[in-house]
């Protein structure tokens, strides 16, 4: 066996390039020499720094539109997972939002499990992708027949990894929660060198949001309020909502769906904006991170990561939190906002992101890669 130790790391799938993929950019930096394993790959979705790599695909790749279909393909994930060959890997670091955190390894090699969420598919967040009105009738009945054994099988595979990674304190909890085990809390890393203190970030008389185009992400609700408020709200991103949400604003209005924002002019969009909304409950969310890098506040739904990321009192707060996810109350927490926007600091608000810049990330992850393999050296910085 050769003195460095073989390194393999598993992503979910590869069909963007969003949060995720940034902190799997992150690991393939630290880890040069690293092959990647994934369920899906489509050629070209992200930047070369992972592109030319080599990427290992399951079954999945082949079966009839397996690439852009996959999530079609929910049930066969852990068989796929499962069917990847690690075998001559003596080190392995997933990142999981799904089913990676369940692939095998030897019984000798050390595996890592970066988890986003427990598969929020069949826990908290079933009824937002399975629910009636989000789904139709074939659907709802498969996933109530196949999430059942989805549950039992992420409970025994969360055994598999020798160590957890939580991109957040709130994801920490659910581990706690649904596998028993404690996760150590490595908040992701946001390239805040990207972007720059707007000069006027209240100038432009618009509000911004920004993100995937996903059910648990609420757009629909921003939708509806800024329709009723008749203020003007630009929404950057794409996904499986797509079409829906499309209908949503077909009328015209004061809200608009702009389509993917190119990382060009990422910073000019966060930057322009009078507040970054976010109604969703995530994970941790990279992009309001983002909008604070560019001086611009934030108005979000008060759970989940985003009580890690904004500050809602203080001497420096750097947004305002709504407590429920209606109509009503983030109407109210714009109102809110906006008789409290002479309160907000573009350059401490600035200065908050820093919190999350990706050098420390990297920092953070050489430290635990070095403790739990001493003889992996991660590349340094």
């Amino acid at each position: 066996m050769s003195s460095r130790p073989r390194v393999a790391l598993v992503h979910d799938w590869l069909v963007t390039y969003r949060g995720a993929e940034r902190v799997l950019e992150a690991f393939a930096e630290l880890l040069p020499d690293a092959d990647i394993f994934t369920l899906v790959h489509k050629k070209g979705a992200l930047p070369d720094s992972l592109e030319s790599r080599a990427i290992h695909t399951s079954f999945l790749q082949n079966l009839p539109l397996g690439v852009q279909r996959y999530r079609h393909y929910l049930s066969l994930m852990p068989a796929a997972i499962e069917a990847l060959d690690l075998s001559r890997f003596d080190f392995v670091l997933s990142s999981s939002f799904c089913v990676a955190k369940g692939v095998v390894t030897r019984p000798d090699a050390t595996h890592v499990s970066y988890l986003h969420t427990p598969m929020r598919y069949v826990w908290e967040q079933k009824d937002e992708y399975f629910g009636e009105g989000r789904a139709g009738p074939l659907t709802r009945a498969v996933a109530a027949v196949a999430t059942p054994w989805l549950r039992a099988w992420d409970i025994a595979s969360a055994r598999r990894p020798d160590a957890y990674l939580a991109n957040s304190h709130h994801v920490a909890r659910r581990i706690r929660k649904r596998y028993g085990v404690e996760a150590e809390v490595v908040h992701p890393p946001v390239d805040v060198g990207r972007f720059r203190l707007a000069d006027r970030p209240m100038a432009r008389g618009y509000y911004a949001m920004l993100g995937a185009f996903a059910p648990y992400k609420r757009v629909d609700l921003a939708i509806e309020a800024f329709r009723r408020m008749g203020k003007r709200l630009l929404i950057g991103g794409a996904g499986q909502e797509g079409k829906r949400l499309a209908r949503m604003v077909s009328g015209g209005g004061a809200v608009e769906l702009v389509g993917e924002v190119p990382a060009g002019r990422l910073a000019e969009f966060l930057g322009g904006a009078k507040a970054f909304v976010f109604p969703g409950e995530e994970d941790f969310g990279i992009a309001p991170v983002e909008a604070q890098a560019c001086g611009t506040p934030v108005v979000a739904f008060g759970r989940g990561g985003a009580l890690e990321t904004v500050v809602g009192d203080g001497a420096h707060p750097t947004g305002v939190f709504f407590e429920e996810q209606s109509v009503e109350a983030l109407i109210g927490a714009v109102e809110t906002f906006e008789r409290r926007a002479r309160e907000f600091d573009p350059a401490a608000i600035r200065a908050h992101a820093l919190r999350f810049d990706r050098p420390r990330f990297l920092d953070a992850m050489r430290a635990i890669l070095s403790r739990v393999r001493p003889d992996l050296a991660p590349a340094p910085s």
